[in-house]
């Protein structure tokens, strides 16, 4: 590799910094381990920049190096993780099941107050799983349309029920499916 396409190399490695930090911040919320992540990933990927085969693929590269740091960090952590004994005590109690049905229910009501087109979107791809595609098939409208009626609805969503949130971990989170 010449000198001038490894300069241009290690350019592209750095401006993907803040791709690299968002994608780790995704895993793991928290803004000092994302930062450690993609430090010890952009350290690796200068270090051994000269394996790199194809410059093209420099981005899926990159985020395969962060991913295999992820799993080392997630490897090194887990002999000390401690586990709150509280957490295991009432699986299937009533207060549990009460508290589920609720957030179920505030969902629920949170989606019906999303106009028609939003619902129909959010339904189909965040709850029955289809891609874009197919809801754009489904619905007989573009995949554009239904990227942006699929992103206002889960902005919706995020705000009013935004307290949920402040449950920590224990309370279950909407999950994304493309």
């Amino acid at each position: 590799m010449t000198l001038i396409a490894t300069i241009g190399l290690r350019k592209r490695v750095e401006q993907n910094r803040t791709r690299l930090y968002r994608m780790a911040y995704a895993w793991c919320y928290d803004p000092a381990t994302a930062d450690d992540l993609v430090q010890e990933c952009l350290t690796r990927a200068l270090q051994n920049l000269g394996k790199l085969r194809d410059s093209e693929r420099l981005e899926v590269w990159l985020y395969s190096i962060l991913n295999n740091c992820w799993r080392e960090h997630l490897r090194r952590r887990r002999p000390n993780e401690e586990f709150d004994e509280e957490q295991f005590v009432c699986e299937n109690c009533p207060e549990t099941q009460s508290y589920q049905q609720e957030i179920v229910q505030r969902v629920r009501d949170a989606i019906a107050c999303l106009p028609m087109g939003q619902r129909k979107v959010v339904t189909l791809v965040d709850l029955e799983g289809f891609s874009y595609a197919e809801v754009a098939g489904i619905l007989e409208i573009p995949i554009g349309t239904v990227m942006s009626r699929l992103s206002r609805a889960r902005t919706e969503l995020q705000r009013r029920l935004a307290d949920l949130a402040e449950h920590g971990e224990s309370a279950p989170r909407l999950r994304r499916v493309k």
